[in-house]
């Protein structure tokens, strides 16, 4: 009996993405809606900027567009996404020239640009509230922190990657990540000292 085809939407990334090199637009839609969530939290929480996060983003999805055929089945096509991303997170980071910190009075970065958008607590319940605080306060606590930490941080912490996913990230040797995810959780922790 011959094999049943794989259902599109049980296709792994990598085969989406070989059945995109082939011309079927449908397998980058899919891969769209895999990914476009779980990238703007990343890009969101290393920029720290909820519509530069969009636009990074969705400047990912054109390069995937465009340069499909530069994926090769060496590397998992969840690492190639991540690898463009990260360095768009970067390019935008030197573009800026600063490091990232938060100042209610200030705004980002210490200037006098726009105001944050600041959660309305008003028709939340009081957990909710607490919660959505907290979540303001652990994301301004990784804006102070140096790009290098923050980076290693949110794939490991929050993106839930291996070490080695990690490594070939952001290129750098494994004994790299593990001391910089170190340093990083401990300078996170002693900003978060008050809220923990």
């Amino acid at each position: 009996m011959a094999a049943q085809p794989t259902a599109v939407h049980e296709k792994s990334d990598e085969e989406l993405i070989a059945d995109f090199q082939n011309g079927d637009e449908a397998a980058f839609t899919l891969l769209v809606g895999r990914y476009k969530v779980q990238l703007i939290n990343f890009v969101y929480r290393y920029i720290g900027d909820t519509d530069e996060a969009d636009d990074i983003v969705q400047e990912v999805f054109v390069r995937v567009y465009y340069k499909k055929n530069t994926y090769k089945p060496i590397a998992k096509f969840s690492t190639w996404i991540y690898t463009i991303t990260s360095n768009l997170c970067k390019t935008e980071l030197r573009r800026r020239g600063r490091h990232f910190f938060f100042s209610l009075s200030k705004g980002r970065g210490g200037s006098s640009e726009k105001q944050p958008d600041l959660p309305d607590y008003r028709y939340l319940s009081d957990h909710e509230a607490e919660r959505s605080s907290d979540h303001q306060v652990i994301q301004n606590a990784l804006n102070t922190l140096p790009s290098k930490f923050r980076e290693i941080i949110i794939l490991s912490d929050i993106q839930d990657m291996s070490y080695e996913e990690i490594s070939e990230i952001t290129g750098l040797n494994i004994g790299t990540v593990k001391s910089r995810l170190n340093r990083g959780r401990i300078k996170l922790q002693k900003l978060l000292k008050d809220l923990i």
